[in-house]
């Protein structure tokens, strides 16, 4: 179905090309900002509590080059903001009336809610070359909610995990591994999409069909990556509203501008008819909220 060798390939040459010379993430965002950022995270009504440590995603995070010390440093910032914002989005426990707002309770999941109990078949698909483990189940896990065998064993090849195809829980149960499998999904592009990385940070500039489309550089095309086909292009979306929540809330507290576009609303979706291949399908229902 793809090629995942050189696909990563291609993403470790363009992020080592474009990643300021040094630094960490750790540089970007301190421990104790992180857990300011993921307030209730490790709150007990939370399922992943515990499971979602700083230590886990610095390492990831320093795992793909580039990531997170790309451009300047106000590039940098919104790079964290951006991802931190769209992977709480998709783990999410907060509700209207939450505690410190329902911006505060990202990283509450680190499974599909109620997924466990659907039939191993609900995700899998017939792969000669990632075939699914016997009585193993692909659901949404981790900070990207990956689902599905085609994309287990690309993110698991990519990462140094294969095993995470033979045994897809190594997702929910290796902090490290699972913040890697959304590192490596935000960094490789799924044509005829950028990488989320490209867009943040400044380095994807929109083709004729991309301007005729709406889809100018900034948040927005981020969120049209991730789920577009059901999000954008319509006007007000609550889920596109509960990703920007998020966002503004991070960029304020890292102290950086929001950059422009940040809403998808007048953006048509990404034609996944255009050819190439899709690396991960996100459901909207997954994680959200605790109330």
């Amino acid at each position: 179905m793809r090629a995942p060798a050189a696909v990563m390939a291609m993403v470790a040459i363009f992020a080592m090309s474009t990643s300021t010379a040094g630094g960490s993430v750790a540089s970007i965002i301190s421990e104790s900002l992180f857990n300011q950022m993921l307030l209730h995270r490790n709150k007990p009504a939370c399922p992943a509590s515990g499971f979602y440590t700083y230590s886990a995603f610095v390492a990831a995070a320093n795992s793909f080059p580039g990531f997170g010390t790309t451009g300047s440093p106000d590039a940098q910032k919104r790079e964290v903001a951006a991802f931190l914002a769209q992977t709480s989005h998709e783990t999410t426990g907060g509700w209207a009336s939450a505690p410190d707002g329902p911006y505060a309770w990202g990283y509450c999941y680190k499974e599909e809610k109620d997924a466990a109990a659907s039939a191993p078949e609900a995700y899998c698909r017939p792969s000669a070359l990632w075939p699914c483990a016997a009585g193993k189940k692909y659901y949404g896990r981790g900070p990207i909610q990956i689902s599905y065998n085609y994309n287990y064993g690309p993110a698991g090849e990519a990462i140094g995990a294969a095993g995470i195809l033979d045994d897809p829980d190594l997702v929910a149960t290796d902090a490290t591994v699972s913040f890697e499998t959304a590192v490596w999904f935000w960094m490789t592009p799924q044509p005829p999409k950028p990488s989320c990385h490209a867009v943040v940070t400044g380095q994807w500039a929109p083709s004729p069909a991309d301007t005729a489309a709406g889809r100018l550089p900034g948040y927005g095309v981020v969120t049209n990556i991730i789920n577009g086909g059901l999000e954008c292009g319509h006007g007000a979306d609550s889920r596109v509203a509960d990703r920007i929540g998020f966002y503004k809330r991070y960029c304020d507290l890292l102290g950086v501008s929001y950059g422009n576009n940040v809403d998808c609303a007048n953006q048509r979706p990404f034609n996944s008819g255009e050819g190439g291949h899709r690396i991960h399908l996100v459901s909207n229902t997954r994680c959200h909220g605790l109330a």
